[in-house]
């Protein structure tokens, strides 16, 4: 049977902060709000937009305000300034001549996240991509993994979910998947050992033998 691996994308693969909290701190001045320094806003990469914003002082009605700043400065050229981590795309590589199935799994809209793996000339690692959709929907991660399970048709038994943060952990749990917390992105130990993934990696490079180790338990 295929064995999959649900990837997730900000923090994992790429590191967004560039990227991000430009966008972030434009959207929140064009909305006459102060826009805090970039070291103070690390917390809002991960999280879904909507989840975000309010807790920066954007009050229920500018939502899509918000959102619309954003999304025009970020997909004008900020969404490229995210650099792929070291490693990773030989990750990759190793796990597709494993026969791993690779599925991008991130809370990030499909539609802004297949032009960065194609960007950065990954995406022909992936048998799918899938994100949220740009009203919001899929945009908790829990659902966004039952929507892939679904379309998919991946057995919960024979897969991983790599992320960073606590959301792509907590998703896993949902669904009964392991999980693997990398520790290069932007959660870190203390925030994945508490939400209770089930394997950390410190290393892109120590990836494949952890996915391949999983696989091995799990046949």
């Amino acid at each position: 049977m295929t064995f999959h691996a649900l990837v997730d994308l900000d923090g994992t693969i790429t590191d967004p902060r560039p990227g991000i909290l430009g966008a972030y701190r434009h959207a929140l001045t064009s909305l006459g709000l102060e826009a805090p320094p970039a070291d103070d806003l690390l917390w809002v990469i991960g999280p879904p937009l909507r989840h975000s914003f309010p807790k920066l002082g954007v009050a229920p009605e500018r939502i899509d305000d918000a959102l619309e700043h954003y999304r025009v400065f970020y997909q004008a050229g900020a969404m490229f300034d995210a650099p792929v981590y070291a490693g990773m795309p030989e990750t990759f590589e190793a796990l597709r001549a494993e026969g791993v199935r690779l599925i991008l799994a991130t809370s990030k809209p499909h539609v802004m996240a297949r032009p960065i793996l194609e960007h950065f000339r990954l995406d022909h690692h992936f048998h799918a991509i899938h994100g949220s959709e740009l009203d919001g929907r899929n945009d908790d991660k829990g659902d966004l993994l039952a929507h892939i399970l679904a379309e998919e048709g991946v057995d919960p038994a024979r897969a991983v979910m790599i992320g960073d943060r606590l959301f792509d952990v907590k998703a896993a749990q949902r669904h009964g998947i392991p999980s693997i917390g990398v520790l290069w992105g932007y959660g870190g130990h203390h925030e994945l050992t508490e939400a209770g993934a089930t394997h950390l990696c410190a290393e892109p490079d120590a990836l494949a033998a952890i996915v391949t180790a999983i696989r091995a338990g799990q046949a």
